[in-house]
This record gives structure tokens, sequence and C-alpha cells, in this order.
């Protein structure tokens, strides 16, 4: 089907709609009555930093959010995150859908691409049921954690506060906290544990997958080989990574130093999953051991499932290049996952993503080197990933960082939650491809 010349750039539209929707977030949070009383003054520098973050549902900050925004600015914050996490254009496909009863073949298409549908013929219905679902996820999450905060002696009016603030947080991938040291105070709650884990790997897993494993829980054998594939490999990441981590820091005074077993298991598996884009941690990040920081790096890259509210490379493209490069050292003529063969298009398509976020975090890594000297290596690499990945864990150098560095920091992140989004809909419009073929020459590799 031949794309209308007037959606054949979808990119441009999402990336417009992003920065319209984090310029009125940075000019809000820049107002007086943003700020707490005894934290007046912030600039436009760390207002468009927050709102960046926020919006591209990150999680790194270069000002404390629970003591240097005021409620109305905790509320700016949280609008940016559900707007950012949901997907500016689902959110305003679905307002397209009860303000007109229609959806437009432009709104369509970037819908679908955000949450991974390209059948425009269910996607009305589909927008629907992820509004409810959402909402409906994050009560649950807001009620549970609220309960807690609620036993430990708070305010009714505090522990929703808390409640609403951290569920909304959390099923986003978002990272942002308002408790004094975030998460770490509760290292050894598994009920509190549990439930933010909860809410960012049913956020992260991607809303197809979430849909179709609630219609066919009950017959594994007949789900997508995209459900199968994603939640396998998110699976397997986060034991390998709670594996990882739990030997690295076994031994670290620094980290699990005053934690019982069970606590030090607990926090191996909370840091792997938190890596691939919800932004919480419930160990200094900054007291890890290297080989731990590396490990955070590659899950962080990895990231979260497609069409959800995570980023990085996604889990479908790590399995594709991972099993591409299994079949090549082979010698195998096709790449199969679940035993179905994968288009070399598509293979094509993973290794680029691949290639464009390895080359992005390197060129931000290298800027970053190049000005903040001050910073170690790793540091600096960490944070690119972390910022790529619309993370948001960091090693404490985020306000470290110099006017230019911080400047990298915001393009990165804005470039990791619309980099996916805008490629993703180039390949489904994309209706021209080259007629034409030249002369096959062998070249050496390697």
């Amino acid at each position: 089907m031949s794309v209308p010349r007037r959606v054949a750039k979808p990119g441009v539209f999402v990336v417009a709609a992003f920065g319209l929707l984090i310029s009125a977030g940075a000019a809000l949070l820049t107002m007086p009555f943003s700020h707490s009383v005894t934290h007046d003054g912030h600039g436009f520098e760390d207002s468009l930093f927050t709102a960046v973050s926020a919006v591209t549902v990150t999680g790194l900050v270069v000002v404390d959010t629970g003591t240097v925004w005021s409620t109305f600015g905790e509320g700016v914050i949280l609008v940016l995150i559900q707007i950012g996490g949901l997907g500016i254009m689902t959110l305003a496909g679905f307002l397209g859908i009860v303000v007109n009863q229609r959806l437009g073949l432009r709104g369509g298409m970037l819908a679908g691409t955000e949450i991974g549908v390209t059948n425009l013929g269910v996607l009305r219905g589909l927008l629907s049921d992820i509004i409810r679902f959402v909402f409906f996820s994050e009560a649950v999450i807001a009620s549970l954690l609220a309960a807690r905060f609620l036993v430990e002696g708070r305010s009714l009016a505090r522990s929703l506060h808390l409640g609403v603030f951290h569920s909304v947080s959390a099923f986003n991938n978002a990272g942002f906290s308002i408790l004094p040291t975030g998460m770490e105070e509760y290292v050894g709650d598994w009920f509190v544990n549990l439930v933010v884990i909860g809410g960012f790997v049913l956020g992260g897993l991607g809303f197809p997958v979430v849909f179709e494993v609630r219609r066919r829980w009950r017959n594994p054998h007949s789900w997508s080989l995209h459900t199968k594939v994603t939640l396998t490999t998110s699976v397997l990441l986060l034991f390998g990574g709670a594996v990882a981590i739990g030997y690295l820091e076994w031994s670290n005074d620094a980290t699990y130093g005053s934690l019982a077993t069970d606590e030090r298991i607990l926090a191996s598996f909370f840091q792997s999953a938190t890596a691939r884009t919800a932004g919480f941690n419930t160990v200094p990040i900054g007291a890890l051991h290297p080989g731990s920081l590396m490990v955070l790096i590659l899950l962080m890259v990895i990231g979260a499932g497609s069409a959800s509210t995570g980023g990085g490379i996604k889990l479908t493209t790590f399995a594709l290049v991972v099993k591409s490069t299994y079949a090549e050292m082979r010698g195998d003529i096709e790449t199969t996952l679940f035993d179905r063969t994968v288009s070399t298009a598509m293979q094509r398509q993973a290794l680029a993503m691949v290639i464009a976020a390895l080359g992005t975090i390197g060129t931000a890594a290298f800027f970053l080197a190049a000005t903040n000297t001050s910073i170690g290596l790793t540091d600096l690499l960490f944070e690119s990933a972390s910022a790529f990945g619309t993370v948001g864990v960091s090693t404490g150098i985020t306000g470290e960082l110099d006017h230019l560095g911080r400047t990298v920091i915001i393009v990165l992140m804005f470039i990791g939650r619309t980099g996916p989004i805008t490629f993703g809909t180039a390949v489904l419009l994309r209706d021209q491809r080259r007629r034409y073929g030249h002369a096959q020459a062998e070249l050496l590799v390697g």
C-alpha cells in the first residue's frame, strides 16, 4: 500500500510532539510556585534537564526531586512521566478517538508504532484497553505502596502522595523518587521491592506481550514469536544479571556488607531488573564493583520490551542479533527463533539499531570525557548508557557535569526516547525500494 506523502515522515511529528511537551514542562518547572520554599531560584537549565528526564522517562536528575520541587512541581513531573511513558502519540490517538470517534491514518500509524501494532483495524480498541490497563495497574501499585507507607507511621495524605508518585514512576520505568534516599532504605523490604519490581517489569515488557499473555495464558504454545522471545530473553537477563551482580557484590562491604543473605539475593535481583530501564536502586550505584557496572551497562543498552514504557535497543533486537551471530558462526543458512525463520531484512534492521546505539553512546561518552576530565571514563560511559537507555541510574556524577556535559545528556535522553520510535515508523512506512542492484564482489572480513 502506498503511503500518502503527508504521513511519509512521521518522525518529524514525533520529535516535535516530544519537544513541545518538554518545552511546556520546563517552562512550568521554572515558575517560582514549582519550587519548594527552601530551594527557590533554580534556573531554566535545571528545569529543562528535569523536564527532558521526565518526558523521556529516564530519571537522571541534577537536583533532588523530593526537596527542590514543590507539590505542584512534583505534579508537573508526574504528568510528564505519565504522558512520556504512554507515548504522546498513543495518548493523542486515544483522545482523538474520544473526541472525534475516529482515528486518522497519520495518528493511527504513529500510535501503532508506539505500541507495536501495525493493523489499524484493531488499533482503536487496543488504545482504549491500554489506557484502562495502565491506570488500573498504577492504581493497584499505588494502593499497595501507600498501605506500606501508612503502616510505617506516615499520615494518610503523605502515604497516598508517596504511593501515587512511585507507582507512576515505577510502571513508566522513570526512576524518579521523592524519598530522602530513594529506594535504598527499602533494600531489605521484600514487599516494597516486589511491588516496585512488578510495576516496572509489567510496564517494561510491552503492551502487546502483556495483552497476549493475558488473553492466552492457558496456552503458551499459541503465543506469538515476539511474545516468546521477549519473555524468554527477559527471564534470562534477569537471572543472569542477578547472578553476576550477586557474585561480584557478595563481599563488597560498601554495598552488601550490612545485608543478610536473603537481602543480598533480593538486592541482586532488584539491580538486575531495574537496569533494564527502571532507574530505581536499592544500593549505592557509585559503590558497586567495576564488573557490576559493566553488567549494568550491558543491561541498560539492551533495555526493555518493544512497545513498552522502557528504552534501550529492546529485548527482541538483542536476541535477534545474538542468534544471528550464532547462526553465522555455525554456518547455518537461516536464522531461526523458536522454529521460525527470521527474514534477512529484519536481521539487518536489528544490526543497524545496535550499531546506531553503540555509536551514539560512544560519541556521547567521548564528548563527556573531553570536557569533564576529573570524572572517570567508566562513570561517563555508565552515565551515557543510562541516558540512552532512558534508565536513570547513576554513579552520582550527573550533578557534577559541566554545561556541555548536561547538554550531551539531555540530547542523549531525547534520542533514547524518540530514536526507536522514529526508526520504527521509518521502516513501517517505507514504500520505496531500489529496483536495481549492483554486481556482487567479495570482501575480506576479520
